[in-house]
């Protein structure tokens, strides 16, 4: 006796079958024709995935779009100055119902497990309380890990080392970094030294913003791929964005990509931001903002998608929906092929999972219950389609619903035809 089923799915190894569900693991896959379920989810000829995972985001900004005004340039540079007018007027209690309403988009998209990166200069930490309180109130259906973020640089913002360090003993789980934004080259290498001690001392992940610029001399990726492998914290340490890898000399690039696969490395770059925020000063040629996403998986480093900004100081749209972060990601990365579009399904859920260090992640047998049923065949037709999420379970839970997305053509018919459905 189960106490869910999902019937008749086609699996990310191209297999149907049935996956019984007891509490909140996956008990057995295979034909379960004779077994009784509570409820019982029909997915013949649908396409059954692990949830989608977003191991980059900033829900404390989500959803403040225009508040107290809009980015005009569009610039990362003014987003930052915007944000820390909105940090001036906005309350707790909007920090909380703004990241609870993400929390539900994303859920119905799917996405079951969001690292979002939190800023600490802010004397009050408001946006810590407020997303500590969150992680509490969505931690039955969505894991979400807390970046303790110095939005402001370490060094360059007088109380942000204290309260970066003060957020971590609040409970934040990992720590971030923006060295770039540092007042000098020498600062910024001194920030991520200092960061990755503090990680490796209490036993933390590492996710910085690292080099999210068009300069190709910011190189701070360089210093944390060596200091994550002399303080012994391989595979532990993600360097997102690393937008200036696009405009670096290749001779360079091919000494830092062994380094950064060494120090196992993960890379986030987010493509719907990338492209937006970046190249605001070329004319043309005008470049894409992308790093070397094909460069750094043909070298064995783990890559992921990150969604980065809905709705907020540094991007006006978004819909939660990582489907659209991998389908933006193949087209300005130019994996188009068979096997590069399935990476990038890989990246907004297995090689993601990978980064966030997520345990019992997958669809096997003592895995986390945690599954999406999408309206396709296959991950290269979920995004095509950026399919519609059929059912969403989490944690052996079903938590959402959606119809399909067909439709039908009221079209007069043509000699010796028949009106189909269409997507």
């Amino acid at each position: 006796m189960f106490d869910l089923i999902v019937k008749g799915g086609t699996l990310p190894d191209g297999k149907v079958a049935d996956v019984g569900i007891l509490g909140d693991r996956i008990a057995e896959i295979g034909a379960l024709d004779d077994a009784d379920a509570g409820q019982i989810i029909d997915a013949t000829g649908d396409f059954v995935s692990p949830p989608f995972v977003d191991p980059h985001f900033h829900m404390d900004a989500t959803l403040s779009y225009g508040q107290p005004r809009i980015n005009a340039s569009g610039t990362l540079l003014e987003g930052i100055g915007l944000w820390g007018e909105l940090k001036q007027v906005m309350t707790q209690d909007d920090v909380i119902e703004r990241a609870l309403t993400y929390c539900d988009w994303a859920a119905s998209m799917g996405v079951l497990a969001i690292r979002s990166h939190v800023d600490t200069c802010d004397d009050r930490l408001l946006g810590v309380e407020a997303m500590l309180d969150v992680r509490e109130k969505v931690k039955g259906y969505i894991d979400l890990q807390l970046v303790a973020f110095p939005q402001d640089g370490f060094y360059r913002d007088p109380t942000a080392r204290a309260n970066t360090i003060r957020a971590l003993d609040m409970g934040v789980d990992v720590v971030g970094g923006i060295p770039h934004f540092e007042r000098t080259m020498a600062e910024g290498d001194a920030s991520v030294k200092e960061l990755c001690a503090i990680a490796a001392q209490r036993g933390l992940q590492v996710d910085m913003h690292c080099d999210e610029t068009d300069d190709p001399n910011s190189r701070h990726i360089e210093t944390l791929a060596f200091e994550t492998q002399r303080l012994g914290l391989n595979g532990r340490v993600a360097g997102s964005h690393l937008t200036s890898m696009h405009s670096m000399d290749n001779y360079y690039v091919s000494k830092l990509l062994p380094l950064m696969a060494e120090a196992e490395i993960n890379a986030i770059p987010n493509p719907l931001i990338n492209i937006v925020l970046q190249g605001r000063h070329d004319t043309f040629p005008k470049r894409r903002g992308l790093t070397r996403v094909k460069e750094m998986l043909a070298m064995g480093i783990n890559v992921g998608w990150g969604q980065d900004c809905v709705l907020d100081p540094w991007y006006s749209l978004g819909t939660a929906d990582m489907l659209d972060v991998a389908f933006m990601g193949l087209h300005v990365a130019q994996m188009t092929s068979p096997e590069e579009m399935n990476t990038c399904f890989d990246m907004v859920t297995y090689n993601n999972a990978k980064t966030m260090g997520l345990s019992d992640y997958g669809l096997y047998v003592g895995a986390k219950a945690s599954l999406v049923v999408l309206d396709a065949s296959s991950k290269i037709e979920a995004l095509r389609l950026r399919a519609n999420r059929l059912f969403v379970v989490s944690n052996g839970k079903l938590i959402s619903k959606t119809g399909r997305a067909d439709a039908e053509l009221l079209l007069p018919q043509r000699a010796g035809t028949m009106n189909r459905r269409h997507h």
